[in-house]
């Protein structure tokens, strides 16, 4: 019973319906529905069917062995061929598929069910996020291979290098290091990397377990599993100095030393609060988040006007940085359980 329903006779139906803003007709069209009794016809059979027997007598003829491997249409043809005529094709699979007997029955591939990862930082050195890019060469065809790992909480660059080919022992490698510069302890850390090759391999799994790191890998062609990494790279390559092409290994690891040395100690983040990832991972964000609040207090009282008589405050620094936040649940009020014909 709906709730205009249980109040109508407290209240009377009009008063009801208006308070819970619901119409009249509909109140009285979900009334007489309710009263109306329902009757449901059996359908007849129709006069051209089979008969139980004669059904029963296709299906033992379906299963006897000279058919067993056959599909109706050539059950169908060869008892044609033979002058007896048992059913139609389409009868033939009504029969099977009533005994769940039309299938595929070759073994199909199904792709297995990925989890989505979803990653909470609340600090630095909690999780990191690592990829590798492509740069061009001197000539066409011709790459290098950029990898970095990032904090997803500071932004800050942990690591990185620049080699001539993708390489899980150079992988791991650049790993160890990073862990060693950070003194990253056991249990301590989440890498979060795609699937790719090098993120996939035995040694870097066998490191990291060595290590105590949790490894988690984004789900096969979803683009925004990394969403951190894949920022930075396109902030690297939209850089106004950043060449089309390099003309030598020596040359990209150049140009990704001042690259790393400005993206970390000079490169203001929005997401952020404006501040440079250095600043955050090595604890300097408070202190310079209140140096912001004196100097806006100040401006503030030099001139409140400008201000329409509303202390400016500076963006604060976020809480918590996540991979995939999980979705709120929807919290369902009483008047949504209405039923949605009385409207």
């Amino acid at each position: 019973m709906s709730a205009a329903e249980s109040l109508a006779p407290t209240v009377g139906v009009q008063p009801a319906c208006t308070a819970l803003g619901v119409s009249r007709a509909g109140f009285y069209r979900r009334q007489r529905r309710q009263a109306a009794p329902v009757t449901v016809m059996a359908r007849p059979r129709p006069p051209l069917a089979l008969s139980a027997e004669e059904r029963q007598a296709a299906l033992e003829l379906l299963h006897s062995p000279r058919f067993v491997d056959q599909a109706p249409p050539t059950v169908y043809a060869t008892l044609l061929d033979e002058g007896h005529y048992v059913c139609s094709v389409r009868t033939m699979y009504r029969i099977l598929a009533e005994q769940d007997e039309v299938r595929e029955r070759r073994n199909q591939c199904r792709h297995p069910h990925y989890t989505k990862p979803e990653l909470l930082a609340s600090g630095p050195n909690q999780v990191w996020s690592w990829d590798i890019t492509k740069l061009k060469g001197p000539v066409k065809w011709t790459y290098f291979y950029l990898y970095v790992i990032l904090d997803i909480f500071s932004r800050y660059v942990v690591g990185w290098l620049v080699a001539t080919q993708e390489s899980a022992a150079l992988a791991q490698r650049l790993i160890a290091e990073s862990c060693r510069k950070q003194a990253i302890a056991p249990k301590q850390l989440t890498l979060h990397a795609d699937r790719g090759s090098s993120m996939t391999s035995q040694p870097v799994a066998c490191l990291l377990a060595d290590l105590g790191v949790t490894q988690t890998h984004s789900r096969p062609h979803v683009s925004d599993d990394n969403p951190f990494s894949e920022a930075q790279f396109k902030t690297l390559k939209y850089r106004p100095e950043c060449p089309p092409r390099f003309g030598s290994l020596e040359d990209a690891r150049t140009f990704c030393q001042h690259f790393f040395s400005w993206y970390n100690g000079e490169h203001r983040h929005s997401g952020i609060a404006w501040l440079t990832p250095q600043a955050v991972h090595y604890g300097e964000a408070q202190a310079i988040l209140q140096a912001r609040a004196h100097t806006l207090q100040a401006a503030f009282e030099a001139n409140p006007k400008r201000f329409k008589g509303r202390l400016p405050t500076p963006e604060p620094l976020p809480q918590a940085v996540w991979i995939n936040p999980p979705k709120p649940e929807v919290t369902r009020t009483p008047e949504d359980t209405i039923d949605s014909s009385v409207n």
